[in-house]
């Protein structure tokens, strides 16, 4: 085999990998962006590797991989915009390849946004374990390889990860898709017609809504108690001519699952302006997320421009 056509060969069992690759590192950065930065860095080092001495390639990519995005986890620039307060995973349109193996529940809770939030309180470390042995079912004895540590320390990583997020995230089972769409849509319509009693008879006790503000503010707006929610949601929801024009023009509102989960979409022709996600526990909204920032958008937008959608369930907000 020549030179080109080993190159072709070798480009072709990178890309035969790509989309996992991306799912990994999207897990671990919580960004689509930076992920495909980071898969394309590794690409780069695979260019540039002497393949020929490459056993497994599979392998070789993963780690490569895994240790850049911990580089940009660990760096300076991630530490400041990862803040606590001011960051939120960005949000993916269900079918997305980045979004990767969702076959076990395991493998779908660490997509979520729920999760991916709450990994921001692990170490980069222990991060990198906890999603290679819950979601790539990678043995201790890969990671180890993977990571250049123990077995023991991937085992205590992944104790340490499992504990923080077990006692962090809110349990209730997974949820019906025909519930899951009921509810939502039970909300838009309380949203919409002002009925701030149903609203919060719509939350848990202890419900959360975040906001990123458009991305118009430094920290992540928050609030607590059903009530505060309602209201808050009340008037966020009431449409104006300033939030038309802000929007570029008279939204349609669609059903949609983001990251596994329920979500509302405004929708300002084919251009995505807004993400509302909800996290659903024993058959209440436990967490309102409301995303806005173009940046956050950018390839969920794209991925709703090559989507067929549903009939909206709102078709001028």
């Amino acid at each position: 085999m020549d030179s080109t056509a080993t190159d072709r060969f070798d480009t072709g069992r990178f890309e035969a990998s790509r989309n996992r690759l991306a799912s990994l590192a999207y897990r671990l950065l919580g960004s689509a962006a930076d992920a495909e930065d980071a898969v394309q860095d590794a690409f780069l080092h695979w260019q540039a590797a002497d393949r020929q001495r490459i056993k497994v390639p599979e392998a070789w990519l993963t780690k490569v991989v895994t240790n850049l995005c911990l580089d940009r986890l660990r760096s300076a620039q991630a530490r400041r915009e990862r803040t606590v307060g001011a960051w939120l995973p960005e949000p993916l349109l269900d079918g997305d390849p980045m979004l990767g193996p969702a076959d076990t529940f395991e493998q779908r809770e660490s997509l979520s946004l729920a999760v991916l939030t709450l990994m921001e309180r692990l170490s980069p470390l222990e991060r990198a374990v906890y999603l290679l042995r819950e979601a790539f079912s990678y043995s201790h004895a890969e990671i180890a390889e993977i990571l250049d540590i123990t077995e023991s320390a991937s085992q205590q990583h992944l104790h340490r990860a499992r504990r923080r997020i077990t006692a962090a995230r809110r349990r209730g089972g997974e949820v019906a898709p025909a519930s899951a769409r009921r509810i939502v849509e039970e909300f838009l319509a309380a949203a919409s017609s002002g009925r701030t009693e149903r609203l919060a008879a719509l939350l848990t006790d202890d419900a959360t809504a975040i906001s990123d503000g458009a991305g118009l503010t430094e920290r992540l707006l928050r609030y607590d108690t059903p009530q505060r929610i309602a209201a808050v949601v009340r008037a966020g929801f009431k449409p104006t001519p300033a939030k038309r024009r802000f929007a570029g023009g008279t939204p349609a509102i669609h059903y949609a699952l983001v990251n596994g989960a329920p979500a509302i979409l405004f929708v300002v022709g084919d251009q995505v302006v807004g993400v509302v996600a909800f996290d659903i526990t024993n058959g209440k909204i436990a967490t309102v997320r409301g995303i806005a920032a173009p940046t956050r958008l950018a390839r969920l937008a794209e991925a709703w421009r090559q989507h067929e959608p549903d009939t909206p369930l709102i078709t001028q907000w």
